[in-house]
């Protein structure tokens, strides 16, 4: 049994909980993380990469589109090399009515969201591939940020400042000692080990699971409502700006250029299982029709895959209960001593990856009142470690990259333009990662071949330089592709059915996947 001490324990490691363990850590606490899986991999690398200017909700939450204009000016200062300063525009299709527009502009300006209305023949030819019968059209501070170098970035500054990182950590209880929480116990799911953890102090940044969490402490029911949203990534940009419909909240609203591709979003239904989230073929399709209006041709491009996320929702009495549409975005933070007795337990809910910051800041304040503390929150000033230079990325970042190293440095994958030493460097940096622990820091197999080429190379890097045996890489290798499956089958139609079957010639036919030596011990 392994044993740590600390002040605070955070649990739940998607944006928000990076975000607390940073600020925990920089006001002089000693901290430790803990998520059951990877970093960022629940709702937080579940989403459409946005980095809301506020536009989006002006009219129908003017508080919340306050925090993300405020909020996307701090993160482009202090976290610049994870955002691509895209800008955004909204557009009112010809299928759009122009009622909601009208007000556009001017509750953009009363929630202090910067708003511009363009000439149609601007917003054309700042994206081409627009509806030409497009209505009206406005700029906003819209941009594109990459979750995971957004979370791994404030991580690793909450390390540098001492923090306890503890990824693959299931949280499995709670001691709770005269009324106060005083242990968190977890199993680390990678060595099979039980971990104690003493604190003074928990923080439940769990998202959809937090209710979960909270239970663990003996509190009454916390009512989080998991939201279910799917998004679909196109192979390439098909537009290089943020494109919103001028509409109230709906499904399929926003085309995102993340990357090489873009991403259509999001339905928004009430999920029982945060764990269990369906990606139904009726919506894969309302997307497809959605990116349409915004895009004519749309369909003619090839998805690549679809995935599934859940929004942690505050059950908002005012709204019922399966309405997850119009349940507010912003944060819920509950203050479980006087609401059911425990101490040194704080829960929050809701807000927005754009504002995970700022989310922080609040949950902290309040720990640090309860405790009897005053120290100051330096999160929005201090820029975290290599963002210096608060220049923000381009697309072409990469090509740029392997233009200095191309011949010294070996490209494992083409889509993304990923090399040898920065797989090599990774696993030495986290010996006990998976191939999708490296997909989701390095983009490892999210390309349009969605690993067909990139995973065998990566699994023979890992063998060459002796990081893993055989048999351990092949379960790595096979539980990569699984995952990547499971967004492929939905949208199987057309050219993705020749790219798939392609990447089933090769795993089956040239490396003979199903007769590989086999590991006694699954891979996680």
């Amino acid at each position: 049994m392994k044993k740590l001490s600390v002040d605070v324990v955070v649990i739940g490691g998607g944006a928000t909980g990076a975000g607390v363990v940073r600020d925990v850590a920089m006001r002089g606490y000693s901290v430790a993380i803990l998520d059951k899986a990877d970093l960022g991999q629940g709702t937080t690398g579940r989403y459409h990469g946005l980095l809301h200017s506020g536009g989006r909700y002006v009219v129908s939450d003017p508080h919340s589109a306050t925090e993300c204009a405020e909020e996307n000016e701090v993160v482009r200062r202090i976290q610049a090399h994870a955002v691509e300063d895209t800008g955004g525009l909204f557009v009112v299709t010809p299928d759009d009515d122009l009622d909601y527009s009208n007000g556009f502009a001017a509750a953009a300006a009363a929630a202090q969201v910067p708003c511009e209305e363009l000439t149609i023949r601007e917003a054309l030819r700042r994206e081409p591939r627009l509806n030409p019968g497009i209505k009206r059209a406005f700029a906003v501070r819209d941009a594109s940020v990459d979750g995971w170098q957004l979370v791994w970035g404030a991580a690793n500054d909450a390390k540098r400042h001492g923090a306890h990182i503890l990824t693959y950590h299931r949280v499995t209880g709670m001691e709770v000692v005269d009324g106060s929480v005083r242990q968190v116990t977890a199993i680390d799911e990678k060595r099979g080990e039980e971990v104690q953890i003493d604190c003074n102090f928990v923080l439940n940044c769990a998202g959809p699971w937090a209710g979960q969490i909270a239970g663990m402490a003996g509190c009454e029911e916390v009512e989080v409502v998991p939201g279910r949203g799917i998004m679909i990534a196109m192979n390439h940009r098909l537009v290089n700006s943020v494109v919103n419909r001028c509409i109230y909240p709906a499904d399929g609203d926003i085309l995102v250029p993340v990357h090489t591709v873009s991403i259509i979003g999001t339905t928004d239904v009430k999920a029982t299982d945060p764990d269990q989230l369906a990606i139904p073929r009726d919506e894969v399709q309302q997307m497809l029709d959605a990116g349409e209006a915004l895009v004519p041709g749309f369909r003619e491009a090839r998805a690549v895959h679809a995935w599934s996320g859940a929004r942690p929702l505050f059950k908002d009495p005012k709204v019922s209960a399966s309405d997850t549409r119009h349940m507010t975005r912003g944060m819920k933070i509950l203050e479980h001593d006087t609401r059911d007795g425990v101490n040194g337990i704080l829960s929050i809910i809701g807000g927005k990856l754009t504002t995970y910051r700022l989310m922080a800041e609040h949950m902290v304040d309040i720990m640090e009142e309860k405790l009897g503390n005053q120290n100051e929150c330096k999160t929005a000033e201090e820029i975290i470690p290599g963002n210096e230079d608060r220049k923000t990325y381009a697309v072409t970042h990469r090509l740029e990259e392997r233009e200095h190293d191309r011949f010294e440095d070996q490209i494992i994958c083409e889509c993304e333009l990923m090399s040898r030493g920065m797989i090599t460097q990774l696993m030495t940096e986290q010996p006990t990662a998976s191939f999708d622990d490296l997909r989701r820091q390095l983009r490892l197999g999210m390309g349009p071949c969605q690993g067909g080429f990139c995973s065998m190379r990566a699994t023979g890097i890992a063998v060459e330089e002796q990081m893993v045996d055989v048999e351990r890489s092949t379960e790595l290798m096979r539980l990569f592709l699984k995952n990547r499956w499971i967004g492929l089958w939905p949208i199987l139609n057309g050219d993705q059915v020749r790219q798939t079957a392609l990447d089933n010639w090769i795993f089956h036919g040239t490396f003979d996947i199903e007769h590989l030596p086999q590991s006694e011990e699954e891979a996680l």
